[in-house]
């Protein structure tokens, strides 16, 4: 019961039951990434009246997280390519990098030297600055 009541409401936890069925009634299936996520658009490619262009959508294989999404995927989903990476080869670009998950909040988030929540001290004051005053 309890799973049945977060596919109803929860929309951050996978797809919700709104999702699934637009999927099974509208959508085409067009790949899947390395990660587990699928990747769908209006069947045969048909434009949204409302949009002007085709519905690309993603269901998540675990948590929802637009940043999980692989470069090439990413292109897609944007209107970027009109060919989605399984029917062409993508290859990275040597500046893209692999996707790390937003750490903010956990014991893993980046706390610089001097933030309250580190053991470590705040460097002392160089003094190689003047404050602004008003009056100066």
């Amino acid at each position: 019961m309890r799973d049945f009541i977060i596919q109803i409401f929860a929309w951050w936890h996978k797809a919700t039951l709104g999702t699934r069925f637009l999927t099974w009634r509208k959508g085409e299936y067009v790949g899947s990434d390395e990660q587990g996520n699928r990747y769908y658009r209006t069947r045969g490619g048909a434009k949204d009246p409302a949009l002007g262009f085709e519905r690309r959508w993603v269901i998540y294989a675990g948590e929802v997280e637009a940043s999980a999404i692989p470069p090439g995927w990413y292109g897609w989903m944007h209107h970027r390519y009109d060919v989605p990476p399984t029917e062409e080869a993508y290859t990275p670009h040597p500046w893209e990098k692999p996707h790390l998950p937003n750490l903010t909040g956990t014991a893993a988030a980046y706390r610089p030297p001097g933030s309250a929540l580190t053991p470590e001290r705040r460097p002392r004051v160089t003094g190689d600055y003047q404050a602004w005053s008003p009056d100066a």
